[in-house]
């Protein structure tokens, strides 16, 4: 049986600009691009990991909204349950807490930046939305 992971993101837009998050040099696909969020924990919703997750990472608030994209991707050894929520920041500013960099971004900048292959597909989705 593959490993199953959990991961939830955040798609926070401000002024037609997204949030999005450079990986630890040290991380597994390290220095790529994605929707900042993590891993969903045992007992945890979606919800409550993204908000948490944003916390830890960036120290930073949030009020998560509807489910936007929702994407599964094999990779070697195993799987990704991805799904993106809209989310609003309500405090705290953006801090490198546990991210390397961020960037806020116009859609049609996104092809500019390398994010792991789930984000690529959720990517797609965002923009054909």
């Amino acid at each position: 049986m593959r490993r199953k992971i959990r991961v939830v993101g955040a798609m926070i837009e401000q002024d037609g600009r997204y949030l999005i998050t450079q990986r630890s040099p040290r991380a597994s696909l390290p220095l790529l691009w994605e929707f900042p969020g993590g891993r969903v924990e045992a007992g945890e919703t979606d919800q409550a990991a993204l908000a948490r997750e944003l916390l830890e990472e960036m120290g930073v608030g949030v009020v998560v909204a509807d489910r936007v994209i929702h994407v599964e991707h094999a990779y070697e050894g195993y799987d990704i349950d991805f799904c993106v929520y809209r989310c609003r920041l309500v405090s705290g500013e953006v801090r490198h807490t546990r991210i390397h960099d961020h960037r806020w971004v116009r859609p049609d900048e996104l092809d500019q930046y390398e994010f792991p292959p789930a984000d690529e597909k959720s990517i797609a989705q965002l923009l054909g939305l």
